[in-house]
């Protein structure tokens, strides 16, 4: 199913974002064929599209998801009992972390460093060579952002802003950028929501076709 198509033809201001849209896709799905993963930061709402989007790819979507059954018989083998109750409903994830939702390491960071420095930190302890680093800022300018983008390119990671305006300052450090046609916070939001939505579609669709 083509789903880049069909968000095109309902949002067809997205149009020209197609080809940074699709490199995005091929950039992610390179990474998960190879063992890497997904790390996802953002402020406010956007933490919470960091959120919504790990959700929709550590779980099926709208495609039904199998497991394995090399892994299915290792289950039996451990425990009969509970792989009866795991296998009917255990789905298979794909490796995604959302930086936003672990308070006690980003408290800590804001007391005891600094408070921007707490996507950078997770983003140094995390990453490997061949992961991806999403950067979701309205603005492209939000420091935090930039200062993980920095230590994701200096780890060796690809990095994709997704951003709103003019693209912000995180332009200049992303190899790929998806930058909404609005310059109002609510309005970018609006319109990240049907493009990662879309990329989490093409994402399924390709690895539980």
């Amino acid at each position: 199913m083509d789903y880049l198509q069909q968000l095109t033809e309902r949002y067809p201001r997205l149009e020209p974002l197609k080809s940074e849209i699709n490199k995005a896709f091929l950039a992610i799905v390179e990474s998960f064929a190879h063992g890497g993963k997904l790390l996802i930061a953002g402020n406010g709402g956007s933490a919470a599209d960091a959120e919504h989007i790990t959700g929709e790819l550590m779980k099926s979507f709208v495609k039904e998801r199998k497991l394995p059954d090399n892994f299915i018989e290792n289950l039996e083998k451990e425990n009969t009992e509970i792989a009866g109750y795991l296998v009917p409903r255990l789905q298979p994830g794909l490796p995604v972390i959302s930086l936003s939702g672990h308070p006690s390491l980003s408290t800590a960071c804001i007391n005891d460093i600094d408070g921007n420095i707490t996507f950078a930190q997770q983003v140094y302890g995390y990453a490997k060579d061949g992961d991806v680093f999403l950067g979701i800022s309205t603005s492209g300018n939000s420091k935090n952002i930039m200062y993980a983008a920095v230590t994701a390119k200096a780890k060796g990671l690809k990095v994709i802003a997704m951003t709103g305006g003019d693209g912000g300052l995180i332009k200049t450090t992303a190899d790929i950028s998806i930058i909404v046609p609005e310059k109002e916070t609510y309005k970018i939001q609006e319109l990240h929501l049907p493009v990662y939505h879309c990329l989490c579609l093409m994402i399924e669709e390709h690895f539980f076709p």
